[in-house]
């Protein structure tokens, strides 16, 4: 279940466009579900977001992480200070809260592409390209338009192509 429910129907609603949309329709979409994605449904929580995104962008990762938390203390169902926080331990070399956030947020969210394509690229990260591409591929069915994600999941087949499974 998503934060807001009159929120979740709009995001459902977006998700089950993105997922026939044509290539030329599909960035708007996606820009429409990640705006539905930074709503909490508390300007306060919002604000808490935005300052973690920003001393992201910033590179400090601690204060990042510190907004992050403060949110998902106060709004413990707002799955994008999940993503948000997972992206930061990511940058830290943390993977393993990072996987914990990223398995909240799809919890939360099961359609979270963005989420998805992150958990992907940590399973890279860790030498485990067979699981890297099931991910790739779940995050592709969502969003057949994701920029590089065919392309990773083509690589990545090349790579483990003759490996024992």
């Amino acid at each position: 279940m998503l934060a807001t429910p009159a929120g979740a129907a709009d995001l459902d609603a977006l998700y089950d466009r993105l997922a026939t949309a044509s290539e030329q329709e599909a960035p708007r979409l996606e820009a429409e579900i990640e705006g539905e994605w930074q709503r909490s449904g508390s300007a306060s929580m919002d604000l808490l977001l935005q300052r973690g995104q920003n001393a992201l962008a910033a590179g400090d990762t601690a204060a990042a992480i510190d907004h992050f938390s403060a949110a998902i203390d106060h709004a413990p169902d707002f799955a994008e200070a999940y993503n948000s926080r997972a992206a930061a331990f990511f940058q830290e070399g943390d993977f393993g809260p990072a996987i914990t956030d990223i398995g909240q947020v799809l919890r939360l969210d099961p359609r979270h592409f963005t989420a998805i394509t992150g958990l992907a690229l940590m399973l890279e990260e860790m030498d485990r390209p067979r699981e890297a591409i099931e991910a790739y591929r779940a995050a592709f069915a969502i969003h057949p338009h994701l920029p590089g994600v065919r392309d990773t999941i083509d690589r990545l087949t090349a790579e483990t192509d003759g490996q024992e499974i």
